[in-house]
């Protein structure tokens, strides 16, 4: 099963697998991250914009949404020849819910340059296997493998992989499919147990050096929480290879009992 079945040329219907997380009614909005991700990927191929990659991906998150079909548009607001930016974003049941505004650059070689990124994580094969059902329900968490070191609460270093197509019948390039898995930073490695505090994210931004490849996302993660009602789960994100950008996300903290 994938996570969304195309319906029409810009409509999208879920499936159970996008089930959330806080609420397994609602859509997890995870997959939408790597939908949105996908549509912009394939109005820059349709362009014929080649020579253009992604270099951030600033997703804002308007609210809750049902686990119902969902209309999407793309548009190019900032054309360019050496960089562009594209908006896309995800309506359902007639309000928007999630926005999409992505960077793109112009492709270079500049491999004599490259460096200064941090260290390699130890490996999916070195990390323990972790079930994120123990913390969480909904269709999405139980969709995902995951390997787990938690070094205290809120500090930990995850790699997770699905098994599962985003779009049904569809291909979908590297990027789209871990843009898929990146709002699961903010799950993974938590601070607080999500049945006593809830620590939602309004927005999610990644910031790439390089394009990400193969299965397996890596997640070097810190959850931190103000004393006001605020917080911020960052992690460097990682593939195989090493790392190839960074994840933010900003949190609203709220203590459920």
């Amino acid at each position: 099963m994938a996570y969304f079945r195309r319906t029409g040329a810009t409509t999208f219907q879920p499936t159970p697998l996008v089930g959330g997380a806080w609420k397994t009614d609602e859509q997890h909005v995870a997959p939408t991250l790597g939908l949105l991700a996908h549509l912009v990927e394939a109005d820059r191929q349709a362009r014929g914009r080649d020579d253009l990659a992604p270099l951030r991906l600033s997703y804002d998150i308007w609210g809750p949404y049902r686990l119902e079909e969902m209309e999407t548009a793309v548009r190019v607001v900032r054309p360019g020849r050496g960089v562009e930016l594209v908006e896309a974003e995800v309506s359902c049941s007639g309000r928007k819910v999630v926005t999409l505004r992505a960077w793109l650059g112009q492709v270079g070689d500049t491999t004599a340059l490259a460096g200064g990124g941090p260290a390699p994580l130890p490996g999916p094969d070195e990390t323990p296997a972790w079930d994120p059902t123990t913390d969480w329900p909904g269709g999405l968490v139980a969709s995902i493998e995951v390997r787990r070191t938690l070094e205290a609460p809120g500090r930990g270093v995850v790699w997770v992989r699905t098994a599962h197509p985003l779009v049904e019948d569809e291909e979908v390039g590297a990027l789209a499919r871990f843009a898929g898995l990146l709002d699961v930073a903010n799950g993974m490695s938590v601070r607080s147990d999500p049945r006593d505090v809830a620590f939602p994210n309004l927005d999610l931004t990644a910031h790439l050096h390089r394009l990400p490849a193969g299965e397996w996302l890596g997640l070097d993660t810190t959850v931190t929480f103000g004393s006001a009602g605020a917080g911020l789960t960052s992690a460097v994100l990682h593939d195989v290879d090493g790392a190839f950008g960074t994840n933010a996300q900003s949190l609203v903290v709220r203590p459920l009992r």
